[in-house]
């Protein structure tokens, strides 16, 4: 029975959400599937990636073929260079230690990395929030400016025009455009 390690979707129309699993290659995408070994969240961001990494490698190295999708995921998350470390030691080129060791150090490192990038990206967001508001506080403040000059207009015009009969308005705005 080939086994496949792929995704499978979940989630409403527009906002996939997935599940990593191990599954029959002949089973459908959403269908039966043998374990799971993980959820996969692309919605955010950075996304969001749980992954039982032990699971996974035991699947990998009963055979199970990984999807593309499914091993960069696998790769991001380190399951793939702790299969690749487990080769090593059944190979005796290290010893069960030293591939702890060498795939600790390697998570600590991607740790660090994904954080930076979360701080990056707040401080990108507090930015583009500090842009908008200076953007809206000057069309806000020109908006005033703006406002107070039409309202002086409309008191520098008299009262005796305003009340009378609105045929003498028109003839008293005609006569005035002659005069210009």
């Amino acid at each position: 029975m080939p086994v496949k390690i792929r995704l499978q979707r979940h989630g409403k129309k527009g906002k996939p959400y997935y599940w990593i699993v191990a599954a029959d290659a002949r089973a459908k995408r959403d269908g039966k599937y043998l374990e799971k070994l993980g959820a996969y969240n692309p919605n955010t961001n950075p996304a969001t990636i749980d992954l039982d990494i032990d699971g996974a490698v035991k699947w990998l190295q009963n055979g199970a073929q990984p999807t593309d999708t499914a091993k960069a995921i696998l790769s991001y998350k380190g399951a793939m260079l702790k299969n690749h470390l487990a080769g090593g030691v059944r190979k005796g080129a290290l010893t069960e230690e030293q591939a702890e060791a060498k795939f600790n150090a390697w998570v600590e490192e991607k740790a660090s990395k994904v954080e930076a990038k979360k701080e990056g990206l707040s401080k990108a967001e507090a930015e583009a929030k500090a842009k908008a508001f200076e953007a809206e506080k000057a069309a806000n403040e020109a908006r005033i400016a703006a406002a107070t000059p039409v309202e002086e207009e409309a008191e520098e015009v008299p009262e005796t025009e305003v009340e009378g009969n609105p045929t003498d308005e028109v003839e008293t705005l005609e006569a005035a455009k002659e005069e210009e």
